[in-house]
């Protein structure tokens, strides 16, 4: 190759933006990694373990609450921050999971300030909003945050909002994205809810079906881009325009439904415990299987003009699809 075509290859990448991708090994960062590669400059960084990734991006495994973390700002021009990585209360103790969440968030904030960074992402949850009987048909991003009332197990991902909020207000130059994401699924992802829908006997509480919201992990990757992209600070719902009962979702799944009873409230809690389900029907989340959650995503939509492209059947034939080939 010419050393002129090397010269102007090299200052087109010297001129790329940096992008820093937290929790690099989930099935969601790694879409998201790959639709950035080529445009920008990524830095992966995971606390489970260094992610292989493409010829070009720089891979570390560092657990962000700790003083390490900052060593990849010294190195790397951090220009944008896309935090996606965060460990679910089924995957640690609450201790640990406090400190990788709530303190590495407070550390990550704090290193973006610090040196200078222009855009910082967050991806957060529908879960903060709680699941309770006396929800709106549809919750807006106005709507209070009432999962800390119901559950320990959030506060987590609350206080990781309350965090980012008083940083957006304050630090207006970090250009601050929070969004709160319906249901994931799709290949690759290990959250709750696919773990669920992925066995063939899938625990459901009888009398309780309430209507949930999923999206597939290419479309919320493609939403994290866009945001991310055009960049427009505030805190977004982001869903489809659609939703489903979820023993409907059991079913379409190809899932046999297991009914549990819901009386006492104690009951469910104990099954779960006994037979070790906190991975997929944790007590945490008993309550969003009785009352329905559901996040009105007019304004990102019509914000960064994104569509899901995956229909609900899409989704769920995926399930089907694993479940005959024995996976």
């Amino acid at each position: 190759m010419p050393t002129s075509t090397l010269r102007k290859s090299d200052r087109r990448k010297a001129s790329l933006k940096t992008v820093l991708v937290t929790g690099a090994a989930g099935a969601l960062a790694r879409r998201v990694m790959a639709k950035l590669h080529g445009k920008y400059k990524v830095v992966a960084v995971d606390f489970r373990h260094q992610v292989e990734t493409d010829a070009g991006i720089p891979s570390y495994k560092v657990e962000i609450h700790k003083r390490d973390f900052e060593d990849i700002f010294r190195e790397h021009k951090i220009d944008a921050v896309l935090h996606i990585g965060r460990i679910f209360p089924h995957e640690s103790d609450r201790a640990r999971r406090y400190n990788s969440n709530v303190l590495g968030t407070r550390k990550l904030l704090d290193l973006a300030k610090k040196y200078q960074v222009g855009q910082v992402l967050i991806h957060s949850t529908h879960l903060v909003y709680g699941a309770s009987p006396y929800n709106p048909a549809l919750l807006d991003e106005d709507s209070p945050l009432k999962a800390s009332g119901v559950t320990q197990d959030l506060v987590d991902s609350v206080e990781v909002e309350s965090l980012a909020n008083i940083f957006m207000w304050k630090h207006p130059e970090l250009s601050i994205t929070i969004l709160r994401s319906c249901n994931i699924l799709g290949p690759g992802v290990r959250n709750t809810m696919s773990l669920l829908l992925s066995r063939s006997l899938t625990p459901t509480l009888l009398g309780f079906s309430p209507m949930m919201q999923f999206m597939h992990v290419e479309d919320a990757a493609e939403a994290l881009v866009q945001a991310f992209e055009q960049n427009k600070p505030g805190i977004y719902n982001v869903a489809p325009d659609d939703y489903v009962a979820y023993q409907n979702a059991v079913r379409a799944c190809g899932c046999t439904a297991l009914p549990i009873p819901s009386i006492p409230a104690a009951l469910p809690r104990f099954w779960s415990s006994v037979l070790n389900w906190n991975s997929f029907f944790p007590a945490y989340l008993l309550n969003y299987f009785k009352y329905p959650v559901i996040i009105d995503g007019t304004l990102f939509r019509e914000t960064f003009g994104w569509q899901a492209r995956h229909s609900l059947n899409e989704i769920f034939g995926y399930y089907r699809k694993q479940k005959q080939i024995g996976n």
